[in-house]
């Protein structure tokens, strides 16, 4: 292994792994907010708006992150919405794991019983009693959604995002130092992803 090489290309993954964790942050943390409107709509089949959800969760499961992200990169620029390559990258991951965090807390929500409280609103119920123990029901599988989206980010690069894949790309070209670029790859996510883990 050159070390020159490693420490050379070290900033570089630093700062593509600062950028890959933040956009996963802002990804994961929209996933879990578009997932709960999208659970509540469907729980409670609210008209229209619960065909809306299905298919929007039918058309996000169903396709590719990479497709999604084309989708926003080179074929919102054709109707003149151009976005920058984070913000894409943002609202793929959105787009995905909310529909993955819709189905963990609709599964929450169907655990607990129908729930009445003497002096809470509907909305308090909601709030204070269904809300925490369908969470805490659906923990596990937002475990899951949040180690599944970071893995996800992997395909960033693909829309000229420097993220982690994308330097490691880049190493291979310049040096075809495939062992080193694979490894320090590896560690980077094995850093992300082993604290969610444990």
């Amino acid at each position: 292994m050159d070390w020159s090489i490693v420490e050379q290309y070290l900033p570089l993954y630093q700062k593509a792994f600062f950028l890959t964790l933040h956009i996963a942050v802002w990804g994961i943390l929209g996933s879990f907010l578009l997932g709960l409107i999208v659970s509540i709509i469907r729980h409670y089949r609210i008209p229209i708006l619960a065909q809306v959800a299905t298919a929007y969760i039918e058309l996000s499961r169903n396709t590719p992150l990479l497709i999604q992200l084309f989708f926003l990169y080179f074929g919102l620029p054709r109707i003149g919405i151009v976005l920058s390559s984070e913000v894409c990258a943002t609202l793929g991951l959105v787009f995905l794991g909310g529909s993955y965090m819709a189905e963990s807390f609709r599964s929450g929500l169907e655990t607990v019983s129908q729930t009445l409280a003497i002096g809470l609103t509907p909305l308090q119920v909601f709030q204070y009693v269904v809300l925490p123990q369908a969470t805490a029901v659906a923990l596990p599988s937002f475990s899951a959604n949040v180690i599944f989206l970071i893995k996800e980010t992997s395909v960033f690069s693909a829309v000229a995002l420097a993220d982690l894949m994308y330097v490691a790309k880049d190493l291979i070209g310049l040096y075809y130092e495939t062992d080193i670029a694979l490894a320090m790859l590896v560690i980077a996510y094995l850093i992300m992803l082993l604290p969610i883990s444990l």
